[in-house]
């Protein structure tokens, strides 16, 4: 029984020390937006899973090709679009122990590409929002439009994404529905504290997200944990200015 344990603990730490390879969700959902097919992604992938799991920078195409199940030529045919698109490019790298140059592959222009292709993406859900708001249409009718709430009405009741839709005169986008409860879910931040930054950007003038998370993380620096004490900050930095 104790060898098998022995095996067993012996594997487990074989598993254990496996190095996995991180695939950012983007990149599997809008490769096909740029153009990319089923053989162009998989062979950036298995770039990666070469650098993260392997530490190779530079795998040769018979090593690209046996993962892939193809052919070295086509491999470097793959890797020639790749390059061409500006998806793909080759740099050179010193090593720090042994000083010499050596050759990485750099998918950059990649990550770039679907970071672009993801906030047009976003711009234009936006774009559509306010289309669908201006011609009374969308699943709210026109006796439900997004009417402003303030004073007591935005400390009290009331669904936290309704009413920063309310105040922003919009639907949400994924992205700021997955920033507020970022807000609640991650940083802990009070509810009052959220409808309060909220009216605070509402006064300013400065109605988006990224002010209120500015205010948030202020107000968090400095400890503050209820509407009292944020009004009176914002009181005291306001005399500070005046």
């Amino acid at each position: 029984m104790s060898d098998i344990l022995k095996a067993y603990a012996r594997g487990m730490t074989a598993m254990l020390g496996e190095r996995g390879v991180y695939i950012p969700h983007l990149l599997l959902r809008s490769y096909r937006e740029l153009g990319l097919t089923d053989t162009d992604a998989m062979l950036l992938l298995q770039l990666m899973a070469f650098r993260e799991a392997e530490s190779k920078e530079f795998p040769t195409p018979e090593e690209i090709a046996h993962r892939l199940g193809t052919s070295p030529k086509t491999v470097v045919q793959l890797l020639g679009k790749l390059m061409k698109d500006g998806l793909l490019e080759i740099d050179e790298a010193l090593d720090p122990v042994s000083g010499i140059l050596y050759e990485r592959y750099n998918w950059s222009g990649w990550l770039q590409r679907a970071a672009l292709w993801a906030a047009e993406e976003e711009l234009a859900e936006g774009e559509t929002a306010q289309r669908e708001l201006g011609s009374g249409g969308g699943k709210r009718t026109a006796s439900a439009a997004f009417q402003p709430l303030h004073g007591e009405q935005m400390q009290t009741g009331g669904d936290m994404f309704t009413l920063f839709e309310q105040e922003f005169g919009r639907p949400l986008s994924p992205m700021e529905c997955e920033t507020i409860s970022g807000w609640l879910d991650q940083d802990r931040y009070p509810d009052e504290l959220i409808r309060f930054a909220l009216k605070e950007a509402v006064f300013a003038g400065k109605l988006h997200f990224r002010y209120i998370d500015r205010i948030l993380l202020e107000w968090s620096r400095n400890r503050v944990n209820s509407v009292e004490e944020a009004r009176a900050h914002a009181a005291k930095f306001r005399g500070g200015r005046g």
